[in-house]
């Protein structure tokens, strides 16, 4: 069987965005990690499958799937890499809709310029919420990795945040430690891994170690995560310019409360398809 699908990024961070609506297909675990090799297979960070809800007064329903074949609740780069596709797509004339993902119910806005802003919901932070094993909700909970304490900041952004401030981010030990905090066992669904270094008010850098995909190019449901723990500390104002490696989002948060939103490009690569039946 022939799958059409599209390649897609939003920074850097890239996406295999497959169309249900149009097309009857389910994949396996293995097969979604087969599409997202970068050598045997088209390579990607995250696949995404478009498919119809049957909510009330709900657009599309959309299921993230990292490159570890793991499906997940939520996905910021990925949720305006969606916007912009079903539009292009031609499932949709509007350039506001109600979108269902396995976190609850995003609404993204696609921009006269063609930048996506994307409603991120509120974020949660008692730990049973998140999920993370602790017995109150803390400002800074230190972790204990590999016998030293690493303070960091636990949250939801629809998916679960473990984000530290540093000095400079490129001498993070992103890759090295970031896969010990995202299987750490206190986070019982695993956790995204940031490293924030504040430049100023409205300015940070970050680079974000995800669950199941390792080091991206850039976090959307990070930025909201980073921005939203600097608020909390008073280090940021309201509206912040978020720097990635591959390149820059605006984040706003009001307060707790109160949704986070973002805004940044989204892509696309190419149009191709791909034979389930090598896969």
């Amino acid at each position: 069987m022939l799958l059409a699908f599209t390649k897609m990024h939003g920074l850097g961070n890239d996406f295999v965005v497959l169309d249900g609506v149009r097309q009857s297909f389910s994949l396996t675990p293995i097969q979604i990690r087969k599409i997202a090799d970068r050598r045997f297979g088209i390579g990607c960070d995250q696949v995404l499958i478009v498919v119809a809800s049957n909510k009330k007064g709900v657009d599309f329903r959309y299921r993230i799937f990292n490159a570890d074949g793991g499906e997940v609740e939520q996905c910021g780069n990925g949720a305006r890499c969606f916007a912009r596709f079903v539009r292009e797509k031609g499932l949709t004339d509007k350039s506001e809709f109600v979108v269902e993902t396995l976190s609850g119910i995003i609404y993204p806005i696609v921009e006269a310029d063609g930048q996506v802003r994307v409603n991120m919901g509120v974020p949660q932070f008692d730990p049973a919420e998140v999920p993370f094993q602790a017995e109150r909700r803390q400002s800074v909970y230190n972790l204990d990795i590999g016998g030293e304490a690493v303070p960091v900041s636990v949250l939801s952004i629809g998916n679960p945040h473990a984000v530290q401030i540093v000095d400079d981010v490129e001498r993070a030990p992103v890759t090295s430690q970031g896969p010990l905090i995202e299987s750490h066992a206190r986070f019982p669904q695993r956790v995204n891994a940031g490293y924030m270094q504040i430049v100023d008010r409205s300015h940070i850098r970050l680079r974000v170690y995800e669950r199941g995909a390792g080091e991206t190019l850039a976090c959307g449901s990070g930025a909201c995560a980073a921005v939203v723990v600097g608020r909390l500390r008073h280090l940021l104002d309201d509206k912040v310019e978020v720097a990635a490696r591959g390149g820059m989002l605006r984040v706003s948060w009001s307060g707790e409360g109160e949704p986070v939103w973002m805004t940044g490009p989204a892509s696309t690569v190419y149009d191709g398809s791909i034979n389930l039946d090598n896969l």
